[in-house]
């Protein structure tokens, strides 16, 4: 039976048209090879005073966000604030540290006098913020502990919700004209 030249001549422009379509909306849709995404785990500083880092994602992956599947927000660990930090003295117990910072995410078998206090957070976006809170204790008290510059609980807050809209709201109001104020003196 002889193939009709028509079907032949149709199935051959459009097979490389289907292929590269194909290729493409494979390229962009959640390949996350495609987008310069690295792993995502990010390394917490050698430095303990460098305290929390953060890294952006860059304009091409934020672009690329649209095409990509969901990714939720991912957080590990305990969130120590300043505030936190600044309530953590020298000479404290372990249960003192335990009610302020939390239950330690980290203990080592062979440094008993070490806990670690990992946090990461890692936004759908390809933001990622890490941070490390170490406490040493000698004889069961606090000896020192390596933090450095952690964020407010307000910027953590704002940060994970977005700025706070009551600020704006709370802004002085002036008065409207054509309003009037009555003062009564007795």
């Amino acid at each position: 039976m002889p193939v009709d030249t028509a079907v032949l001549h149709r199935f051959s422009l459009r097979a490389p048209l289907v292929a590269t379509l194909a290729g493409a909306v494979l390229s962009l849709s959640g390949c996350t090879m495609f987008g310069g995404a690295k792993d995502p785990v990010v390394p917490v500083s050698a430095s303990p005073d460098a305290g929390a880092q953060t890294v952006q994602a860059s304009k091409l992956q934020k672009f690329l966000w649209i095409f990509s599947p969901y990714r939720p927000d991912i957080q590990q660990g305990n969130f120590i604030s300043q505030e936190m930090l600044t309530q953590l003295k020298v000479g404290q117990t372990r249960e003192q540290v335990k009610f302020l910072l939390g239950t330690p995410l980290l203990t080592d078998v062979f440094h008993a006098d070490r806990w670690d206090f990992p946090f990461y957070l890692a936004r759908g976006d390809g933001e990622l913020t890490s941070s490390r809170v170490t406490v040493y204790f000698k004889d069961n008290k606090v000896e020192k502990f390596d933090g450095g510059n952690l964020p407010t609980e307000k910027e953590y807050i704002a940060r994970i919700a977005g700025p706070s809209k009551v600020a704006a709201k709370e802004a002085p109001r002036r008065e409207e004209a054509g309003s009037a104020s009555i003062k009564i003196n007795k």
